[in-house]
């Protein structure tokens, strides 16, 4: 009897060291990982924030380039008049056509890049995505190995390490910039 009892405390001691190994293995993983999440957010946020200021500066542009294009139309029809001084009808067509010039120029460049800062919002987003499922199946799997240790049951201990693996995998891909993600999670659990 004496044997048995100290055979079955064995076991649960057993259990309780690999789930505590475990449990602070994944802690550790993801409090680093966490980290990593919050830095990629603020990048996020910064790229979307340039984007949005590009796309307004294009917008702006394309307003200028519209008047100014506008303005030589209504230039050129007024050279059709006889009462106009065609030297200085023709310095203001000048000008005019200098800064359409100037503003399809500055078009092309501000969409260039505020669509480069829109690839790389979507770039972090890829990545803080995999941080989030790191995040996500971490934490189920400190839940499942907790929860084996109540129960004493080993092959949900296993399920936590499986959980866990996944975890660790999406958090290595984020960290190494790998192109792993599960796009029906990441759409799941997304917005």
């Amino acid at each position: 009897m004496d044997v048995e009892v100290k055979s079955e405390a064995s076991g649960n001691t057993r259990l309780n060291n690999l789930v505590a190994i475990t449990v602070v293995i994944f802690a550790v993983f993801m409090a680093v990982a966490n980290v990593k999440g919050d830095n990629i957010n603020q990048a996020m946020q910064k790229a979307k924030s340039e984007s949005v200021d590009a796309w307004a500066e294009y917008q702006a542009a394309r307003i200028k380039l519209h008047v100014d294009e506008n303005g030589l139309a209504t230039q050129r029809l007024m050279e059709t008049s006889a009462q106009i001084d065609k030297t200085l009808a023709a310095r203001q067509a000048a000008d005019y056509e200098a800064d359409i010039k100037k503003y399809q120029e500055r078009s092309r460049e501000t969409r260039a890049k505020a669509e480069g800062l829109e690839a790389e919002y979507e770039r972090l987003n890829f990545r803080d995505d995999q941080f989030d499922l790191s995040q996500a199946f971490l934490s189920m799997a400190t839940a499942l190995a907790a929860i084996a240790t109540l129960v004493e049951l080993y092959w949900l201990l296993y399920v936590a390490w499986a959980t866990g693996a996944y975890g660790l995998f999406m958090g290595i891909a984020g960290f190494l910039g790998l192109p792993f993600r599960s796009a029906f999670l990441a759409t799941l659990l997304g917005t």
